[in-house]
């Protein structure tokens, strides 16, 4: 009898879980939880496409600062044709 009613316990447990999960992936399958996933996807994707565009724009900068620096004629500096820069 005992064994029985442990049976019978599991089993409405068991059956519980599986009603559990089917309800859960029928509202994941639904239009509304489909879009709602995708909508998390998206903002996710979204923040990360900005964060890599604000690294791409600082180094950028720092390339650019980097490259000037190098590049950029300084006072008093012979130009290549011989001539000199005006103080």
């Amino acid at each position: 009898m005992i064994g029985k009613l442990f049976y019978l316990a599991a089993g409405a447990a068991l059956g519980g879980y599986a009603v559990h999960r089917v309800n859960r992936a029928r509202r994941a399958l639904a239009p509304g939880g489909l879009a709602a996933r995708v909508e998390g996807r998206v903002s996710e994707y979204r923040g990360a496409l900005r964060e890599f565009n604000e690294d791409l724009a600082d180094e950028v900068r720092a390339r650019e600062a980097e490259l000037a620096e190098r590049y950029a004629p300084k006072r008093g500096r012979a130009l290549p044709s011989g001539r000199r820069e005006p103080d």
